[in-house]
């Protein structure tokens, strides 16, 4: 029996696919079929997947020209493949020619012509397209723009500055807000938190989909308001937490979830830094609390939830006549659990985060916030395990990801739920009002 295997991601499975597949099958008497996973595909710069691997693997398997389905999972997993069952011909298509001439050492190695015209990157591309806006801070709107080149079916239409701001891409430039609005479809939003309500509000009614730099809002009031603008306009209105979207930040809540650790009984989390006081200091506006609280409190609110029994929020002003906190530090206590958040944007401290159980604790090293590793850690060192994963664009990658994938499918991605979005504002509403704040002279 001669075997055959070849490889891919088999994304919206079209003739293409099914055409290679056919003429991978003539070339012997069984084939093998291996779909790449979900991380694999991540690993080698493959993000804007729109199906998930179970969707992936049903696709080949319909087409009933698969004898075997194997998933891919690892870089070199081919040549084990080839000699765990016995295969004779690897196959693959003609646009990686050269690409695996190292297996020919293991087996005939098989080039076949691609079908022209039909990709699923031309799919994706053609049916999600999305003209995006940018408004905002320089520097966010730039990560933002250089991040979405990589996105199929998203473009950069417009650009909003209300003064002579040059950025470095290609966007018709817009000074009035309306009419940046009304040749667009999204908008990404990157403004000073004081001014997110009313800029969302305005696009919302506008019917465009929305995503905000967190905080979404400064009280409860605003932020349900605008949610309920969105359910009723059948717009989008997404946080933009770039910690949120990293795949190490969501593989470390599942493997909390599934008791790695044993049951959280206290979380630290860590957010400083000392460019963001002199950058901000001038304007009063961007403080510690609105710069880094909404990222500092997403793995406690995550983690033991919202629903806490008390808090202490503890704070230093630049001065007695500024609201605009350098330092804040605000414990939560919890039924099952405590746990305490620092910001700071005129004091330095060891950005980590610590999440302690009754087996063992999770170390994330500073800057947690762009966490690409982390650490399980337990009395007897020997059991320790450390867990890598890519870190793309700083999160932002990811995130434009979902927000195209919610757009097209008219639901919530939840992977930040709305609850915890409510529980952003309302500790920020209680720190303006300053409801359980005691200061530090």
């Amino acid at each position: 029996m001669k075997k055959v295997i070849t490889y891919g991601t088999y994304d919206l499975l079209h003739y293409g696919h099914i055409r290679l597949l056919e003429r991978a099958k003539e070339l012997g008497d069984y084939l093998i079929v291996g779909v790449t996973s979900d991380d694999f595909d991540k690993r080698r710069g493959k993000i804007n997947v729109s199906q998930s691997l179970i969707e992936r693997i049903q696709g080949v398997k319909n087409t009933g020209l698969a004898d075997e389905i194997i998933v891919e999972e690892y870089e070199g997993q081919k040549i084990d493949d080839i000699i765990k069952y016995g295969v004779d011909i690897f196959t693959v298509g003609s646009d990686w020619n050269g690409k695996f001439d190292y297996l020919k050492e293991y087996c005939k190695v098989v080039y076949l012509p691609r079908t022209e015209g039909v990709s699923s990157t031309k799919i994706r591309t053609e049916t999600d397209k999305i003209n995006m806006g940018l408004f905002g801070i320089k520097g966010i709107v730039e990560k933002v723009a250089r991040e979405i080149e990589y996105v199929n079916g998203m473009q950069i239409k417009a650009v909003f500055a209300e003064d002579d701001t040059h950025f470095s891409f290609n966007a018709t430039k817009y000074q009035d807000y309306d009419k940046f609005l009304d040749n667009i479809d999204a908008v990404y939003i990157a403004s000073h938190p004081e001014k997110h309500y009313f800029e969302i509000k305005k696009a919302l009614e506008m019917g465009k989909n929305v995503l905000c730099e967190t905080p979404i809002a400064l009280t409860k009031r605003e932020l349900e308001e605008l949610f309920s603008i969105a359910e009723k306009n059948n717009c989008i209105l997404m946080e933009s937490n770039k910690t949120a979207y990293q795949t190490a930040y969501t593989r470390l809540l599942l493997l909390l979830k599934c008791g790695i650790i044993g049951d959280v009984v206290a979380i630290n989390s860590t957010c400083t830094s000392l460019e963001n006081f002199y950058e901000n200091k001038a304007n009063g506006k961007w403080n510690s609390i609105y710069y880094w609280g909404p990222t500092a409190v997403l793995p406690i609110f995550q983690i033991f939830g919202t629903n806490y029994k008390n808090k202490r929020i503890i704070t230093k002003y630049l001065n007695k006549e500024s609201k605009f906190d350098i330092f804040t530090e605000i414990d939560f206590l919890y039924d099952n659990g405590v746990a305490s958040m620092k910001v700071a944007s005129g004091v330095k401290s060891e950005g980590e985060l610590i999440i302690s159980g009754t087996k063992g604790y999770v170390y994330v090293p500073a800057p947690w916030w762009k966490m690409d590793y982390f650490e399980i850690r337990y009395e007897n060192p020997c059991y320790n395990k450390k867990y890598f994963y890519e870190l793309e664009g700083e999160g932002f990658r990811n995130t434009l990801i979902v927000f195209l994938k919610t757009i097209k499918s008219k639901r919530s991605a939840n992977v930040i739920p709305q609850n915890i979005t409510e529980g952003v504002c309302q500790i920020i509403e209680d720190f303006n009002n300053d409801i359980d704040v005691f200061k530090i002279e």
